[in-house]
């Protein structure tokens, strides 16, 4: 097993780090994708009356759709309805950031309507506009007490990246798999690929810990245990 690993990993194991950045860069696009368009659907939900359904109807389709079948329709029918994406790392990113805006939309609107509502009163009254009060107090403490929803999320959407080589992205499984395929010896590629992953997870929750703490205890907010 270990002279296999030396010559097929470590022989190989440029193509999987070049499957791995791959798979960085379009996690972090969708994710940040995710944030952008759930924020927008959570705002519109509960600030803008006449738009509350269609939010509603948009993060229901983001939410029940399954990953694969996001990924073939963005990648095989928008560039016919809309001209873009153009190529399948622009649609596996589309794919991750509409599943994942669903779901952000429903966290950012549990944060927002669990926060207390004597704050936001206390802020109007000292002569803050809404549109301050919302930036100053409301989404940075909102945004705190969600950080381990969003870390598990953008941990969601780095095993849900391991569908997008279905269309030929060049990501790390894209690359694992082409690699088994030359050498038949899966055992040795499919485990190093997972401890990738789990490197990969393990890196982003532990460092995202650490900023949400600093920034709790900057804040004089509470560090949960």
């Amino acid at each position: 097993m270990i002279e296999n690993f030396s010559r097929i990993v470590l022989a190989n194991s440029y193509l999987l780090f070049s499957g791995l950045l791959t798979t960085l860069q379009v996690c972090a696009a969708g994710f940040l994708f995710g944030i952008v368009f759930g924020l927008a659907a959570c705002l519109i939900r509960l600030y803008v009356p006449i738009l509350r359904y269609v939010a509603i109807a948009y993060v229901e389709f983001c939410r029940s759709t399954p990953m694969v079948v996001q990924l073939l329709w963005v990648n095989y029918v928008w560039p016919d309805m809309f001209g873009f994406p153009r190529t399948v790392v622009g649609a596996g990113i589309i794919a991750l950031g509409l599943q994942s805006s669903g779901y952000l939309a429903e966290t950012f609107r549990s944060g927002i309507e669990g926060m207390v509502s004597g704050q936001r009163e206390a802020a109007m009254a000292l002569g803050m506009s809404p549109s301050q009060t919302m930036r100053r107090i409301t989404m940075p403490q909102v945004t705190l007490d969600m950080a381990p929803s969003l870390i598990n999320q953008l941990a969601v959407i780095i095993k849900s990246s391991t569908l997008i080589s279905v269309i030929a992205v060049p990501d790390l499984m894209f690359q694992a798999l082409r690699l088994v395929d030359r050498s038949l010896e899966p055992i040795e590629i499919l485990s190093t690929t997972a401890l990738l992953y789990i490197a990969v997870i393990f890196a982003i929750s532990f460092s995202a810990k650490k900023v949400a703490d600093r920034f709790r205890s900057k804040y004089g907010l509470a560090i949960p245990h």
